[in-house]
């Protein structure tokens, strides 16, 4: 079976002073230049703050313009994080937010994976090839 390189996308995430997200908990700031899946929500491209609610079981993720305010279901996947990223699982032209991992907000945490996610993961098993990881930089909020 082949397998594809992953594709490293670095954005530049801009630090903002914000406490009413600092009141929540841990948050993090990112731009995701494409179109992505969280859970069963599509999401479109835009710069988006991820912040752990009071349960670190729930992030809440939102774009800038609050079009976009979804909160999901996470659990701690036990990776040290070297950096801050997200990682985004891609098949075909689709992505789906996979890691959240940020070192200095303690903040590795894993995405469930979705039905549309296992149906892409079977789809791509047919054709032999593996899934594409892409990673987004973040920046803490202080």
């Amino acid at each position: 079976m082949k397998r594809i390189n992953a594709i490293a996308i670095f954005a530049v995430a801009t630090l903002v002073a914000a406490g009413s997200a600092m009141a929540q908990g841990r948050a993090v700031k990112a731009n995701v230049p494409f179109d992505f899946n969280v859970g069963r929500t599509h999401v479109p491209a835009g710069t988006y703050t991820i912040s752990t609610t009071g349960s670190s079981n729930i992030v809440e993720l939102w774009n800038d313009s609050r079009k976009v305010n979804i909160f999901q279901p996470v659990y701690a996947d036990g990776k040290q994080a070297s950096g801050s990223k997200l990682v985004f699982a891609k098949y075909g032209d689709q992505y789906f937010l996979h890691e959240i991992l940020c070192s200095s907000s303690d903040m590795n945490l894993q995405v469930p994976t979705s039905k549309a996610e296992k149906s892409m993961q079977r789809q791509q098993a047919s054709l032999q090839n593996e899934k594409n990881n892409v990673y987004i930089a973040l920046n803490e909020i202080r």
